[in-house]
């Protein structure tokens, strides 16, 4: 076959990929039409130092509404670790690496579609568990390949959930549940932002690569490991596609930016997909149906940010992105330049920079109207209005606010008692 005709189908299989049924965009599985009168909807947040989820608002004023212990287990897996010299060397690195001195105990979490348990990856103890919102108890516990457990996705009807492995380049899909593993799949090194696509029908995999090396500068990036999107089918977890952003970076002309693809987002229509890398501020813009980048839109540098990459945590420069449900506008959070933006699709200009510190994730509130950011550095989440790009509110939270998600409670939830 030609080249040129080979360039065509593999395009063409690519946009049959992604332009299946439209999967939903915050990543919210529809509530069981049984139980919708009894649920609540929330926001989860989870804060990654002190081990707790705050549960707030998913709208209006963003109240908190309780606070959830996600380690209730923490003397027993402490035990484990200590009695195993390997697992405690990778506990120990996981603190001076991605945890900045910390230990990390809560990186994502879903709830399940009855509302009555949330799902949490722990990274420090390289499991998922599930934590029952009535008692605060411990479901079940599932321990992932390798050291340390990394982001996670439900599937629209949410009854599966995906988890990064980070130190085995593996990803888990697990009954919600149960716990029980359904598949998995292999993927990049460091494998990290997972996305179900086509309703459901695939699993998108961003894996980041090397991210605790110094070897930061532009002229060390092949040091940085295997970096790519692998696309998995989400009922055999046989990997159908891989994409790497090297090629569509330099055909761009963007040999500078890094390949290591960071939070991402989908237009709802899955026609675009916009992503952050390591180093960069700003994003780029990729186009489905033409495997190709069509846009990259460098967002200001904040004055008073270093220019020495090896500060900058985790190679981020930008981390955390999202877009409304009209498709029209995304919310970038501007990690190491303290300050979250929106940004208008059609002309990429961004509007007001709202400051912030250390902003790490970006969601959308219940009502559509919102961005929604974690301030790790200041302990709080901050909404956005889309419309105007201005703040709306602040919340205080737990100690270092990562991953924000939508979820559903029963009505009337009060937290456990020892939450």
């Amino acid at each position: 076959m030609h080249a040129s005709a080979l360039a065509r189908l593999r395009r063409s299989l690519l946009a049959a990929a992604v332009a299946v049924a439209g999967a939903a965009v915050c990543g919210v599985p529809a509530a069981p039409a049984s139980a919708a009168g009894g649920l609540r909807e929330v926001m989860f947040v989870g804060n990654n130092w002190d081990g707790t989820a705050d549960v707030i608002e998913s709208s209006g004023e963003f109240a908190r509404i309780g606070r959830i212990n996600v380690i209730p287990d923490k003397a027993r897996r402490l035990a484990e670790i200590y009695l195993n010299p390997i697992k405690l060397a990778f506990f120990l690195g996981i603190r001076q690496g991605p945890g900045e001195g910390h230990d990390q105990f809560v990186d994502d979490m879903y709830a399940t579609p009855d509302g009555t348990a949330m799902v949490v990856s722990r990274p420090s103890f390289a499991d998922v568990v599930s934590i029952d919102l009535t008692t605060g108890a411990i479901r079940w516990r599932f321990p992932v390949s390798g050291f340390r457990a990394d982001h996670m996705a439900v599937s629209p009807d949410g009854t599966r959930v995906a988890v990064s492995a980070s130190t085995s380049n593996t990803v888990h899909v697990l009954d919600i549940d149960t716990g029980r593993q359904l598949g998995s799949f292999r993927t990049g090194d460091k494998p990290h932002e997972n996305i179900f696509t086509g309703g459901g029908r695939y699993i998108w995999n961003m894996s980041i690569g090397e991210v605790n090396n110094d070897f930061d500068s532009p002229s060390q990036d092949w040091l940085k490991g295997d970096r790519h999107i692998t696309i998995a089918d989400a009922s055999t977890y046989k990997v159908v596609r891989t994409v790497d952003m090297r090629d569509r970076l330099d055909a761009f002309g963007r040999k500078d930016l890094s390949d290591a693809v960071r939070p991402a987002v989908f237009t709802p229509d899955e026609s675009k997909l916009y992503f952050q890398v390591s180093f960069f501020n700003g994003f780029a813009e990729y186009d489905t149906a033409t495997d190709t980048i069509t846009r990259i839109k460098t967002l200001p540098k904040n004055p008073a940010t270093g220019e020495d990459r090896t500060t900058w945590v985790n190679d981020s420069r930008h981390h955390g992105l999202s877009v409304n449900p009209a498709g029209d506008k995304l919310c970038v959070a501007a990690t190491m330049d303290d300050y979250a933006t929106v940004v208008d699709r059609a002309t990429l200009r961004e509007g007001p920079l709202v400051s912030a510190s250390k902003p790490y994730w970006a969601t959308v509130s219940g009502d559509g109207r919102a961005c929604v950011i974690s301030e790790s550095g200041a302990d709080r989440v901050t909404a956005i209005d889309f419309a105007t790009g201005q703040k709306i509110t602040s919340v205080p939270v737990g100690d270092h606010p990562q991953r924000v998600r939508i979820a559903r409670v029963p009505a009337g939830w009060t937290p456990p008692a020892a939450g």
